[in-house]
Formats: structure tokens, sequence, C-alpha cells
């Protein structure tokens, strides 16, 4: 079998070969017509010319002698001489031009009859033959050897007009032949060059155009396609591996088919065991894997749709999942409640998309996972009721322990010495301290059980800083702090409550006073918040500052930033902040620098916003 490579050899050195012919003849017969056209132009038209200004030259020869006949003998004369020179000039040149047969003998015939016309005119011209015998001579000798001589040359002006027509026939009749011969050439080229295209397109174009298709088939995903190729050329190795790939494929295939079947099910058998609720969705909502409980507790079960189990919160955490929507901190904190088996159960949702390994990350599917918070929310409740009850059992002894501290301070039972004073005194600031402390669990316990002092009501930010700098304006005097206020115009009411705020700017204040030092600036400030319809309040000192790694944990319970003051508080003011704000819908911030102070900020809905959320029932 022939091979592509020698078939393209064989088909382009055909189209060279017939190239090189067509050439070559081209050149042949462009050779031959030149040759012809040469004969003509060099040697017959010469011949031609040399005839014709023979006979001119005859004509006034014969014109010169009419004028000396006439009397004008110096004008014959002179014609006469001049023509003599001119006819034997052009008869030398015909005799060196000599090309057809007979015309030498015409041309010897034609020089010797002239050379008698010629000596005849000079005898009867000479100064001793009188007029009447000039006018005898010329019109019995001199006329015919005229008329003879000028008829030789016309015969060999014929001659050599016949045998350039000739050659000029012959001339065209080779120009025919050629345009015959290269138009048969030029079809004789196409013909094979288009048998060769077709060949071509049967040797390659078609059996790569079958391999394309083939490829197209396999990326769909038949594998099992065979190419039937009965050539032995480089096509038919091309479609033996192709053949041999796809068998390939096709076991690779079928073990991963196997693999995934067994990595399914040892999947599916771990995930039944899991006792978190977990479920494994396509992007229609159809569950692939899940665990029982997920299936027990959600109806989330095998080959089930999610949409279709008509639950809100499960269907908004899908698609969320599918549009890439990050779940903000209030979906990470929702919580799912339900009643099973006689017990209160409390769960976490989360939903997010999986994706594949390639660069694209292209989603492939939803991962849901509900996390059980049964046990988080007991010990949290637990913990709050343990907090309240002991806070309520020991407030009770401590208020009389303090009261019977103060009697004894006052001296009503008795003259007490320094060192009982003094006792004394050490004994009623850790009770107060430890007063401090319960109040501020029991405030944090109401917070948690939304249990709030008063109803919500619409405050301007602007009499909200009044206050609270009119409340501290006596105690910032005497500390020699400057107490200032600042509050864009324009900003809307929020919603919250009076005696809360209150708490809240009274907790940040004395804050900054415990860290500022006589002659530094306390800024209460109120302006428009990033986020829309909230407004942002901030409490400003010039106090000491706090170093960065401080600042995640300072509205924690009970944290104190090292190195402080042990009379500067137990930790608990800025947590009740926290709650009391993020209670109203809000959230807390902080900033600050060692050395150029602190700002402690907050948020609050305007009354627009909470109106809002209130109609949505958030």
């Amino acid at each position: 079998m022939i091979s592509i490579r020698n078939k393209l050899l064989l088909g382009f050195a055909s189209l060279f070969t017939v190239i090189c012919v067509i050439g070559s003849m081209t050149i042949h017969q462009l050779g031959k017509l030149g040759n012809a056209i040469d004969v003509i132009l060099r040697e017959n038209y010469r011949s031609v010319i040399a005839c014709q200004e023979m006979k001119e030259s005859l004509e006034r020869i014969d014109s010169g002698i009419l004028y000396y006949i006439s009397g004008h003998v110096e004008e014959g004369e002179r014609l006469v001489s001049t023509n003599y020179e001119t006819f034997e000039k052009s008869l030398s040149g015909e005799l060196n031009n000599i090309t057809l047969p007979g015309e030498l003998e015409k041309a010897r015939e034609l020089e010797r009859i002239y050379k008698i016309f010629r000596k005849a005119v000079t005898q009867t011209l000479s100064d001793q033959t009188p007029p009447e015998e000039v006018s005898r001579r010329y019109f019995s000798e001199i006329q015919p050897l005229f008329e003879k001589t000028k008829g030789l040359a016309q015969e060999i002006l014929v001659m050599n007009q016949s045998n350039m027509n000739e050659a000029n026939n012959a001339a065209r009749e080779m120009a025919r032949n050629a345009y015959r011969i290269m138009l048969f050439a030029i079809l004789f080229s196409a013909l094979l060059a288009f048998m060769f295209s077709v060949s071509v397109h049967r040797w390659i174009l078609k059996p790569v155009q079958k391999l394309i298709d083939s490829a197209d088939e396999i990326r769909r995903g038949n594998l099992d396609l065979v190419l039937k190729e009965n050539n032995r050329d480089e096509i038919g190795r091309l479609a033996e591996s192709f053949n041999a790939m796809t068998s390939a494929l096709r076991q690779i295939r079928k073990q991963d088919h196997i693999k995934m079947l067994r990595t399914q099910h040892a999947t599916e058998n771990v995930f039944r065991q899991l006792p978190a609720a977990v479920a494994v969705l396509d992007l229609h909502g159809n569950v692939e894997v899940t665990t029982e409980t997920a299936a027990g507790y959600f109806g989330l079960k095998k080959g089930t749709n999610a949409f279709e189990l008509k639950i809100e919160w499960l269907s908004g955490l899908i698609q969320n999942a599918l549009t890439g929507k990050m779940p903000t901190v209030e979906d990470k904190e929702s919580i799912i409640q339900l009643f099973r088996d006689n017990r209160e159960l409390f769960f976490q949702p989360a939903a997010m998309p999986i994706t594949s390994y390639s660069e694209i990350q292209e989603t492939t599917g939803i991962l849901v996972v509900i996390k059980d918070v049964t046990a988080l929310f007991e010990q949290r409740e637990l913990k709050r009721s343990v907090i309240s009850t002991v806070s309520h059992q020991l407030k009770t002894p401590l208020t009389s322990l303090r009261m019977a501290l103060y009697l004894l301070l006052e001296e009503r039972t008795g003259v007490l010495n320094r060192q009982q004073s003094e006792l004394l005194v050490s004994a009623r600031d850790e009770s107060d301290r430890l007063a401090d402390i319960i109040d501020g669990l029991l405030d944090l316990n109401r917070i948690a059980h939304k249990e709030t002092t008063g109803q919500n009501e619409a405050v301007s930010p602007g009499t909200l800083l009044l206050e609270a700098a009119e409340h501290f304006a006596a105690e910032s005097r005497d500390r020699g702090i400057r107490l200032a206020v600042h509050s864009d115009s324009g900003l809307p009411e929020v919603s919250a409550g009076r005696e809360r705020l209150r708490q809240v700017f009274a907790n940040l204040i004395t804050n900054a006073f415990r860290f500022t030092s006589p002659g530094g600036t306390i800024t209460l400030r109120a302006q428009k918040d990033g986020a829309p319809d909230f407004v942002r309040f901030s409490v400003e000192d010039t106090g000491t500052g706090i170093a960065s790694e401080h600042l995640p944990h300072l509205y924690e319970q009970f944290y104190r930033v090292p190195g402080q003051d042990p009379g500067s508080g137990e930790g608990l003011g800025l947590s009740i902040v926290r709650e009391i704000i993020r209670s109203y819908g809000g959230d807390v911030g902080v900033e600050s620098e060692p050395g150029k102070g602190s700002s402690f900020s907050f948020t609050l809905p305007s009354v627009m916003e909470s109106a809002d959320k209130g109609a949505k029932g958030e």
C-alpha cells in the first residue's frame, strides 16, 4: 500500500512534470515564432526596402534626364549624380542580403542592366551630344533600359514580399499550433490537478474528517466507537491507534465506574452512621446521599427533591448556595426548632456549593449540613439559669452584709480604732465590687431573655448625646476633661429603649473617663452609617489607647486588658453594651491606637428600618 507521503510526492511530481513539459514546449514554440518573425524583419524586409529605394532612385534619375532635355541642365545633372549613389548603395545591400532561390541571379542581372543603363545615360548627357541627339537616345536607348532595370527591381521586391507573406502565414500557423498545444496542455494540467485533488480528498481529507467526527463522538461519551479503515497508510495506522485509545478509555471508564460505585456505597454507609444531619444534593435539588438524621428529621431521603418538601428555610439555603451568596452573621446564627419525642431540639443549618477541582471551579452540587446544637442550647440555658439563680441567691445576703458594714463604719455600734476602720473599708469596697458583678450578671441575663426596661421609642440621635453629656457634665468638670458633642444634621430618629441607651452611654463614657488624663477630651458623635437606614454613635477619647491584639476581645465577658488598674472594672460593662445594642438590631465596634486614644462605636437602626423589619416579622 502506497503511503500518504508517496501519494503526495507522486501527485506533486506529476504536476511538476506537466509544468516542465508545458514550459519547454512554450519556450520552443516562442523560439520558432521568434525566428520566423526575425526572417521576415531581418532578411526579406531589408531586400524589399532596398528594391524600393532602387526603384525610387531610378525614377529620380529618369526625372533628371527629363530636366536635362528640357533645358535645366544643372538641376538634371545633380539629380542624376545623386541618385547614382543611392541606387548603387541599395543594390550593394541587396547583393549582400540574398535569401531566396533565384534571387542572386536576378540581382546580378539587375546589376548588369544597371551598368549598361548608367553608361548610356552618361554618354547621352556628355557635352558633345547635341540636344536633338539626347532626346532621340533617351527614347530609343535609355527609356527601355530604365524600364528593364526598374522591372528587375520590382521582380526582386515581389519575390521578397511573397516570401514575407509566406513567412507571415507560417508564423500565424505556428502561433495557432502553439495556442492549441498550450490550451491542450492547460486542460490536461487542470484535469490532472482535479484528479489529484479528488485523490487527496479520498486519501487524506475524508479519513481525517472521519477521525474528527469520531473524536466528537468520544467527546460526547461514545467510547464504544470503532473505526474501520482498510488502508495501511498513515491514516490506517492512526485509525488503529485511535481504536486502541478508545479501548483503553473503555477499560479505564469501566475501572473508574467500579471504583466510583465502591466509593459511593462506602460513602453512603459512612453517611448513614453520622450523627449529624448531612445531605448531598445535585444542582436540581435532588438528594443523592443523606444521613439517617437528615432523612428522619427533615425528610431529606435519597431521591427526594428538596424544593418539593416546601421547607422555606431549606429552599433559601440551597438557592443562596447555588448563586454563590455567602451567609451573613444572622444566617449563621439562625436556629431551627423542632419537637420530637416530647423533647425540644435545636438545629443550625448551613449549605455550601460543591465545586469541581478544575480551574473553572464549576459548581457540581450542594452540601447541606444541619448541625444539632441542642446540647449547646441546653448548656446555655443551664448557664443562664445557674447565673440567675446564684446571682439572686447571693444578692440578698450580700445586701445584708453591706448594710452591716456601712452601719459599723458609721460607728453606730461603737467607736472603731484605725485598724478596724481600714479593715471595714476594705471589706465594704470588696462587697461593693461583688455587688457590681452580681448586678452586671443579672443585667446580662435579663438582656439575653429580652427583659428590657420600657418600650422602644423614636429618639433623636442629637437628644441622646445631649442627655448623656448632661449626665456626666459635673464629673467631666471635676476630672478636668472636656466633654464634646457632635451630631450630623438630618439624621433620622432611631428606635430603642431610652433607659437602656442611657446605660450604654454611661458604660462607654465611664470607661473613657478611666483611661483619659486631665486635659484630655471625650467626644460623643452621631453620624450616618455606611449601611442604609442606620445611625452610628461613637464615644472617642484621647486616652492611653489599646494595643491591636486586645481589640477583638474587648467585648467578651470578664476580659480586661493586661496592666489595668484593679479598680478599672470587672470586664462586664462592654459585654452589657454589646448585648443591649444587638438586642435592638445594631452592632458594636472599636478602633484604637496606643498613645492616641480609642473610639468605641455602635449602630442603631432608624425608625423606618425598624418598621420595615417589624412588617416582615423579623
